[in-house]
Formats: C-alpha cells, structure tokens, sequence
C-alpha cells in the first residue's frame, strides 16, 4: 500500500495541462447530482458566453434596427415569421435584442470583476501580510463600504458619470464601478484572511530565512494560495454585476435602446404590455437573465463544493465501492449469512 501514494501523485503531478486547468479537473473531481449541478452550470454560462461572441452572426438585425428592405417593423407583433420572438412597443425585433445584450453583459462583467479583483487582491495581501495600523483601517473602511446596497451605489454611479443620461458608456461604467466598490470588501476579506493563515506556514518562514523580500513573499508564495476560492466570489459578483445593471435599466438609469441593447431596460418597456396580454416583450429578457445567473452561480458553488476536501473523500469512497474492498465484501456476505443460519 505504501508504493502506491507516490505513483499516484507522480500521475497527478503529470497529467496532461488540459486535466489541470480549473473547470475540466473540477469536472473530473465531481460525481452524481454535484457534476450535474456543474454540467447545467457550464452549458448555460456557455451558450451565454457564445452568444455574446458570435452576436452579430445569431443576431437578424440590429439592436436598434426598425426596419429592412421590407420597410418598417411593425410593433409588438407576437413570435413568428422572420421576427422569431416578435417586437416591442417601438418596433424592436425582441430577438435581436435579447442576443445583442448579452454582449453589454460581458462588458459589465469584465468591468466589475477585474476591478474588484484587481483592488481586493492587493489590498487583502497587503492588509493581511503587513498587518498594524494599516490593516486596522482597511478593515474598517471595508465594512463600511460593504454597508451600502450595489443598487444604490449604481444610481448614484449612473448620476455621477453619466448626468443621467443613458448611454452605452455610462450605463455600463455605472453598474461596474458600483460593483467594483461593494464587491471589493468581499475579495479583500477572503484574501485578508487566507493571507493571515499562510503567512505563519513554514515555508513562508523559509522565505524570510532566505532573505526574501515581503513583495515576493506576498506574490510568489502567498498570492497563488491565497486565490483558491476566488472563483465562487467571481462567479456571485459576475452574476450581481448581470442584475445590477437590469436593476438600474429597469428603474430608468440604464442604456438608451439606441446606445445598445440592455435587458432591464427591455423589462421596463415591456411593463405596460403585460395588461394587454402582450408576453413576449417581457418574458424573454427576463428570461436571459435568470438563465444566465443561473449558469454562472451554479458553476460557481459547484467549484467552491468540490475544493472541499470531505467531498474528495466521498468521491474516492464511492469510487472504492466498485473495488477490491466491496469485492471482498460481497464474497464475505454469504458466507456471514451461512453462520448465521
């Protein structure tokens, strides 16, 4: 038994580079309802994904197109013909709409999600490394910030930048600052922490014994350690900057329909249709948003799940059940039985 750890771990250590990459060894780790949960998660995260990549090939027509070599679109006509999901009250082609927004989605994530990592990192290795005075008033400044609702910090995001007038620029500026400034604390925190308990490890310890400066220390032996659970946290903020931005479409701060397509807005549009029974306008922007929360929160709580070390366990239990042990067992079982009669 002894022989066989070190064979095993030298078969890790040279897997192939693509069975090392995050997503595919959380895939190979994952067993039952856990791999299901992730499977629905990466399909729905990449059709969301390849939308927004391939646009303005999905997409019949602009997304603030109103009419072709036909001549005008006529407003809200229910799905069907070469309008699959019908138009809106202005003579949008709800298709179109729904695929072009989700390119103003990716835009918003990026935005918020490198500026929150980007700020939360470094402070959260500085803060937790150097500790002191410093770490007291980040840690202060941080719990103040992360007491104002996103919401409301993008409204006042969308005033501030923008004046109040919707625009592409604006509109995603302000949903993303208004995440980078929430968000920040929740990266500072995780990083805070994770740095505080690696930096009594022995090895950081060797480092200093070396002469390692605390600027390699903090980049080279704490940070890659210290990101292990950032995807989850990337993959909650991803998902609030989506709602974020709808929130502020919907209440009227988001993006002007000719700057670019924004499905909050698209909701708020459609508010007045649902009393005349018109449920196109509404039902599938709507529905592009809880599909691609829904994708990338899944994907991100199947991620922090599996780096749980009881649920490598369990797997590497159920995985002996088919082994020599349950072999054993099977072949002891009648003959337990036999005494026992």
């Amino acid at each position: 038994m002894s022989t066989n750890t070190p064979v095993e771990a030298t078969v890790d250590r040279r897997a192939p580079l693509i069975k090392r990459l995050p997503v595919i060894s959380h895939f190979n780790k994952s067993v039952g309802l856990q791999r299901g949960m992730l499977v629905t998660g990466l399909v729905l995260t990449g059709i969301f994904l390849l939308t927004a990549l391939f646009a303005p090939l999905i997409a019949p027509y602009g997304y603030s197109q109103l009419s072709d070599a036909a001549g005008s679109f006529p407003a809200q006509q229910a799905p069907g013909g070469k309008h699959l999901l019908g138009t809106t009250v202005g003579g949008y082609d709800v298709f179109s709409r729904v695929v072009w927004g989700s390119q103003t989605a990716v835009l918003v994530i990026v935005a918020a999600v490198v500026l929150s990592i980007f700020a939360g990192v470094i402070l959260g290795l500085v803060s937790g490394y150097l500790g002191g005075w410093l770490d007291r008033v980040l840690v202060v400044i941080a719990d103040a910030i992360y007491a104002f609702p996103s919401l409301l910090v993008a409204i006042v995001m969308a005033i501030v930048i923008s004046g109040g007038q919707s625009s592409l620029l604006g509109g995603v500026l302000a949903a993303a600052i208004s995440i980078t400034v929430v968000f920040i604390p929740q990266y500072f925190r995780v990083i805070r922490a994770e740095t505080i308990r690696l930096k009594a490890e022995p090895f950081v310890e060797s480092a200093k014994v070396v002469g390692a400066s605390n600027i390699r220390i903090m980049s080279r032996h704490i940070y890659k350690n210290a990101t292990r659970t950032l995807p989850l946290i990337f993959t909650l903020n991803a998902s609030e900057a989506i709602l974020t931005l709808a929130g502020l479409g919907f209440l009227g701060f988001g993006i002007e329909p000719s700057s670019a397509a924004e499905w909050g807005f698209d909701l708020k549009q459609a508010l007045a249709d649902t009393t005349s029974g018109i449920w196109w306008t509404g039902v599938f922007p709507g529905l592009a948003i809880v599909w691609t929360v829904l994708g990338l929160t899944l994907v991100g709580e199947s991620i922090n799940d599996l780096n749980d070390p009881r649920l490598r366990g369990r797997r590497k239990a159920a995985s002996g059940a088919g082994g020599p042990d349950s072999t054993a067992a099977a072949q002891a079982a009648p003959q337990a039985e036999s005494r026992v009669l």
